[in-house]
């Protein structure tokens, strides 16, 4: 028996064990653990296509005290956890790719107490994003944090990441709107983290630190989740440029006088592929090179007839070539359609996505370096931009030609995100904006963090998960 076997088929004895002492010993049900091929394949990867999930258990614990126990298992016989919610990352964070039990925390998705004066809700980490939306509509508020996948997308996945989305210029990421944290450390401590108050003084917050930590510390199971007043009176805009100069000139225009709730840009290539698709309709009779959708709240009229005066400035100046505004709701949801379905219109031309993020000032200048990158090196390659352009995150999205196989396009594009994120390095940006690091922005850390930063989060991560058995291998390798 080779090295590689003997270790292998320790590592399968070691799961076994752990699996029928939660059954025997921890009083878990047979629906609480599933390790057939489909549920394996299915609990154990993410959006991501550049890495096979191979799992080796999904267990689906149902209390704080039941993931506790399954970590401790885990610790005492040195089995890696990987943690899952939606599923919905792009950077293969939640993907088990070497033999890992999976946690999934579909089972705890009950939202527990809310507090009218704190206008705050105790939610399990299985909660699904629309899921507390909804039932902060039903108290007459509003949780902003929004993204396409809020249908799929679990709280506890949304913390992991720091997710952000549509509505950042106005609301912030996800960090913004917790209040405290219940979580099971990679020891398997349990500890609560601020406990949901807006005032704490006494020393470090660890909330933080498990916020956007991709499930290498340990796993959230609560959370306290603050609550903002709804908008009112939405009002929707598509406007079209010719030069992305005039985006960041009306962005500021409008920013000046009027606080929007998002900023959303995309350009030609994005409007052609979404004509072509049939879904939605064309904003306006010209096409341009740019397009921005900016919203804003206009419970007044004089809110109104700023924006209009705003508006009519922006043409007169040249910068804006043509726009069309919403009358009523259904037609701002149909105008957000535009945004919203591109991802889903360029997903049949396999597209290789980058989601990073610079200085606002410095996004003119970015994507006219990238583009430059990708049109001399790749004149082939059809590039894609759509993005919150109004907090710097880009999406930079390059489509597989037609005649080209899929395993060499990426080959290709691997190469093109060396130059892309020495651009980013250059910037001094991030090159994960909003989908975390997980696997697949691994090897490019280096270029938004130093080396000495790095080790910095190792030690953090040896203090929280001594024998790291806590989603190994993402962010960075121990």
């Amino acid at each position: 028996m080779t090295p590689t076997t003997a270790q292998n088929t320790s590592e399968t004895n070691a799961v076994q064990t752990i699996l029928s002492t939660l059954t025997d010993t921890h009083d878990f049900d047979p629906t609480q653990i599933k390790t057939d091929a489909e549920s394996l394949e299915h609990w154990g990867k993410d959006w991501t296509k550049h890495f096979a999930p191979a799992a080796a258990a999904i267990v689906f614990p149902k209390t704080t005290e039941q993931v506790q126990t399954i970590v401790l298992l885990a610790n005492e016989h040195n089995v890696v956890l990987t943690p899952s919610g939606g599923r919905t990352g792009l950077s293969a964070g939640a993907v088990a790719a070497n033999g890992e039990i999976v946690v999934s925390m579909d089972k705890m998705n009950q939202i527990g107490q809310f507090y009218p004066a704190d206008r705050m809700v105790e939610v399990e980490a299985g909660v699904v994003t629309q899921q507390l939306q909804e039932f902060a509509e039903s108290k007459d508020l509003y949780y902003p944090v929004d993204f396409a996948s809020a249908g799929s997308s679990q709280i506890g996945g949304n913390i992991g990441t720091n997710a952000g989305g549509i509505k950042v210029i106005r609301y912030g990421m996800t960090r913004q709107w917790i209040m405290g944290l219940t979580v099971v450390t990679g020891k398997g401590d349990i500890l609560q983290l601020n406990r949901g108050m807006v005032k704490n003084a006494t020393g470090y917050d660890l909330r933080q630190l498990f916020i956007g930590s991709e499930g290498t510390l340990g796993l959230v199971t609560h959370a306290q989740i603050k609550l903002e007043r709804q908008p009112q009176d939405l009002n929707v805009m598509v406007l079209g440029m010719d030069s992305f100069n005039d985006v960041m000139n009306v962005l500021s225009a409008f920013q000046a006088q009027i606080d929007l709730t998002a900023f959303e840009f995309f350009d030609d290539v994005a409007i052609d592929k979404l004509m072509a698709h049939g879904q939605v309709q064309e904003p306006f009779e010209s096409r341009t090179k740019f397009y921005t959708l900016l919203e804003f709240e206009a419970p007044y009229e004089p809110i109104m007839d700023k924006a209009m005066a705003i508006f009519e400035h922006c043409m007169e100046q040249g910068w804006v070539v043509d726009g069309v505004m919403s009358q009523n709701l259904t037609q701002a949801e149909e105008l957000w359609k535009l945004r919203e379905y591109i991802s889903e219109t360029i997903s049949v031309f396999t597209p290789y996505k980058n989601d990073v993020s610079v200085l606002i000032s410095h996004v003119p200048t970015f994507i006219e370096e990238i583009d430059h990158i990708v049109s001399s090196n790749y004149p082939d390659f059809e590039v894609c931009w759509f993005g919150h352009i109004g907090d710097g995150n880009l999406h930079l999205n390059i489509l597989k030609p037609e005649n080209m196989n899929k395993d060499d396009f990426f080959a290709e594009c691997q190469v093109v995100n060396k130059y892309v994120f020495e651009t980013v390095q250059k910037y001094g940006g991030s090159v994960s904006a909003e989908h975390g690091v997980g696997m697949t922005k691994k090897p490019y850390l280096h270029y938004s963090r130093s080396e000495t930063e790095i080790e910095y989060l190792k030690e953090v991560k040896k203090v929280f998960d001594p024998n790291n058995i806590m989603n190994r291998g993402k962010i960075f390798d121990m």
